[in-house]
């Protein structure tokens, strides 16, 4: 079904197209019909952070930023759903329009600027939701909140959803809100995450549970800059890492005439730089933290490409706005075949 809607939708803006696809989503999943458009994949257990999921490939935030539409996305089969960015109060974001489509490169170029409605609407969501799978809240900044009192606004979100979220995730990558990737320096990834997993220590305390926290970097990071926040992440003992966010690269897609649009670029030309900085961490962290491969992932060789190169799970966002929900299938069937390949002295070259 999308194959034959994929035309229309690309007639629209694309952030129209984006509402008008999660409001059908919803409609489908009332009237008992997700099935029309996606058949869940059979299950695929994989362990990580302490949580057992249904199968390795998840969405990755930014795609149902309030938790409106949790259910509707669960029943397309995903091992797990990522919601938000949240932040503490809400925020219209950056001015319109703000996303555009490199169809010729299976991309997206986005700057949204974590338009939100505030972490107290996305509670109130996820506390109507069923949610038939693992749920993650990645948690933000307010545009307006200086650098120098963002962990304010981190704790702030932390606390509201941590009794909600089978895991947390806390955005610094992402490029539309200015100075923010500067809390991945050092010194500031230092004092920022250390102020976090006290709360996370404190909360567990609280509520009897210890939610997992991950960190999101950005695939813009030197060699130096993914050394030092491996060096962090490690001595502060954190649970997992994304990587990546988009990038701000256009070198891959320099050819097109919307690569001078401003804001993050995800899709197919992500896809390597991704990669390589996944590779680079998974070198440089311990094994007890898993990481979560994401950027790039339009077919199921590349999921099993992020596998091999360190993730235990993998997300998807712009590969769906081309290949549909059939995505998440192809992910998970590619993947069983990896680890069902060693048995049979048959692992695919990548």
């Amino acid at each position: 079904m999308y194959g034959s809607l994929r035309p229309l939708l690309f007639r629209l803006d694309p952030e129209r197209a984006h509402g008008l696809t999660l409001g059908g989503l919803d409609a489908l999943h009332r009237a008992g019909l997700s099935s029309l458009i996606a058949k869940p994949p059979q299950p695929l257990p994989t362990e990580a952070f302490g949580l057992q999921f249904p199968n390795p490939v998840g969405l990755a935030a930014g795609l149902d930023k309030n938790g409106d539409h949790i259910d509707a996305l669960f029943a397309l089969g995903f091992g797990f759903v990522e919601i938000g960015t949240t932040t503490p109060r809400p925020q219209d974001g950056n001015s319109k329009p703000r996303m555009f489509r490199l169809p010729r490169h299976r991309a997206l170029i986005n700057r949204l600027g974590f338009n939100n409605a505030g972490v107290d609407a996305l509670v109130a969501n996820v506390n109507r939701a069923k949610r038939a799978g693992i749920l993650g809240i990645n948690i933000g900044k307010n545009k307006d909140t200086p650098n120098e009192s963002a962990a304010d606004d981190y704790l702030f979100c932390l606390k509201r959803v941590y009794p909600l979220a089978d895991y947390i995730t806390v955005n610094i990558s992402s490029p539309n809100t200015a100075g923010l990737r500067e809390l991945q320096e050092e010194q500031a990834l230092r004092r920022l995450i250390g102020t976090l997993r006290e709360a996370q220590e404190r909360l567990a305390a609280q509520h009897g549970k210890r939610v997992p926290v991950l960190v999101k970097v950005a695939p813009d990071l030197s060699d130096d800059d993914i050394e030092a926040a491996a060096r962090v992440l490690s001595d502060l003992h954190v649970d997992g890492v994304i990587a990546t966010n988009t990038t701000i690269s256009r070198i891959s897609v320099q050819d097109d005439p919307r690569a001078e649009e401003t804001g993050g670029l995800s899709g197919e030309p992500l896809m390597n730089k991704a990669t390589t900085v996944l590779r680079m961490l998974r070198t440089r962290l311990p094994t007890e933290i898993p990481l979560v491969g994401v950027g790039g992932i339009v077919s199921g060789a590349d999921a099993v490409k992020k596998m091999a190169a360190g993730a235990s799970l993998v997300q998807v966002y712009s590969g769906l706005v081309y290949r549909g929900p059939a995505l998440i299938g192809d992910c998970v069937d590619a993947i069983r075949r990896r680890r069902e390949a060693p048995s049979r002295g048959n692992l695919p070259s990548l």
